[in-house]
């Protein structure tokens, strides 16, 4: 098995909207190195993006154990909480990632939008 060949053609899966067929190349490879956290969150995203959100979220809550200053995963991970409605526990991960990046407009964004749902109710 060529992982690197399989990860360059799952990045072009990826950015050409075939996230499944990325996941699908990605997978052996998380199962082959399972630290290495790029494979990992590309893995992640395409499982978001493919809207297997609860395989997302198993990937994403490893990146965050592994290293709890990465922003970039927590704010994808508040967003893959968000889509399956878990707005409370979105919030909390959405307000790590704006607080540690605070000049990115699509973490504050997100903030606000779940904190909307949260204060409604919903």
């Amino acid at each position: 098995m060529d992982l690197l060949a399989d990860y360059r053609r799952a990045t072009m899966f990826f950015e050409t909207g075939d996230p499944a067929g990325a996941a699908r190349l990605l997978e052996p490879i998380v199962e082959a190195e399972p630290g290495n956290s790029s494979v990992r969150q590309l893995l992640a995203r395409a499982y978001f993006q493919s809207a297997q959100l609860n395989r997302a979220e198993e990937h994403l809550r490893e990146l965050v154990d592994r290293d709890p200053s990465d922003h970039y995963a927590h704010h994808v991970l508040g967003r893959t909480l968000e889509r399956m409605n878990r707005y409370a526990d979105a919030l909390r991960h959405l307000r790590i990632a704006a607080a540690m990046y605070s000049t990115n407009t699509d973490y504050t964004t997100a903030v606000r939008r779940v904190e909307s749902r949260v204060s409604l109710g919903r």
